[in-house]
């Protein structure tokens, strides 16, 4: 395959490169270790797309929305879900002021840049389908008048995957318009030292300090690079690799339901911004397969006997890329 002519200049894709590497450093420096948590994040942020983290308690999920939002200095706010939570507890109410004899339209914590959804599926669909049309329209409708979102817009939902009392799957249709399903793991016996030192360091509680991250960039600078994201050249053996990938999800073994459309539509964008972060103005193969069990995961449903036999998505999903060819480079 010929190395494709890049849409974006040189200048634009050096300057995307070193940007990119500044927020990552940012970041590090609150949140220890998790650079493939970091790195999945921000090619979400790029991508213009939400993403699903999943992890248990105290590694660090609350800490990376903030810091996140820090570097860019953008808004952020969290709502802890909750079974008795409701829709308007997202996204606003009107009600009637009898003072004023008016009605009054009270947005709700959606209205920001980054939204943290604190165990998404500790509330029932109906609360979770709140979400739906912010998270694909970008806007929210109140009362038959729809208000736009800030830009950038992210939701970064999070849940545990241990602990299953009191929860509520996500409706299919919910899942599918996450970019990313991210695993969160323990850190390092080396990084859970350093953690561990720099909160207990001369400190009275028990979480790390943001105020060392700087604000390197502005909230129109991330919708700027979501725009450079969008240019960046993807080739048509590139999209039919995707596509192929997909496509062989639906017949596989040991797999009961295969990715929807959305599948390679999700492994295209986040090619793209994986690309950037390089400072690439063009997608390669091994793009794809970077960004594919994130972007797969959550999109497809293992087969009973695969979980008896002790087979993950990610494990059937691995086996499945190696089987598919990638185009020659």
């Amino acid at each position: 395959m010929n190395t494709p002519v890049p849409v974006l200049p040189a200048e634009k894709l050096q300057q995307a490169r070193q940007l990119l590497s500044a927020l990552r450093t940012e970041i590090a420096k609150a949140v220890i270790g998790q650079q493939a948590v970091i790195d999945e994040v921000l090619i979400g942020l790029l991508a213009d797309a939400h993403v699903l983290i999943e992890g248990v308690p105290g590694l660090g999920k609350t800490l990376l929305v903030k810091v996140l939002a820090r570097t860019f200095g953008g808004q952020t706010r969290r709502i802890q879900f909750t079974p008795d939570l409701m829709p308007s507890d997202v996204v606003g109410h009107t009600l009637f002021d009898a003072v004023t004899a008016n009605f009054v339209t009270r947005q709700g914590p959606v209205f920001t840049h980054l939204l943290l959804a604190d165990e998404i599926n500790r509330a029932p669909a109906k609360t979770q389908a709140a979400l739906l049309e912010a998270m694909q329209e970008k806007q929210v409708t109140l009362e038959g008048k729809s208000s736009p979102l800030p830009r950038p817009f992210m939701v970064l939902a999070t849940q545990n995957p241990i602990e299953q009392e009191g929860t509520y799957p996500l409706p299919e249709a919910q899942l599918d318009r996450f970019l990313f399903k991210i695993r969160i793991d323990y850190p390092s016996e080396e990084e859970e030292v350093v953690l561990t030192r720099q909160v207990t360091r001369a400190r009275t509680g028990g979480d790390l300090d943001v105020e060392a991250v700087a604000t390197l960039i502005q909230p129109a600078t991330v919708v700027g690079l979501q725009q450079w994201t969008a240019h960046v050249t993807v080739d048509e053996r590139v999209v039919a690799y995707a596509v192929a990938i997909v496509r062989a999800s639906r017949g596989t073994p040991g797999l009961a339901s295969g990715a929807g459309p959305r599948g390679p539509i999700a492994l295209v964008r986040a090619a793209r911004a994986r690309a950037l972060m390089a400072g690439r103005g063009f997608t390669t193969p091994d793009d794809i397969k970077a960004v594919a069990l994130p972007a797969l995961r959550h999109r497809v449903t293992p087969a009973a006997e695969a979980e008896i036999e002790g087979l993950s998505a990610d494990d059937l999903l691995c086996a499945l890329l190696e089987r598919v060819p990638a185009p020659r480079t």
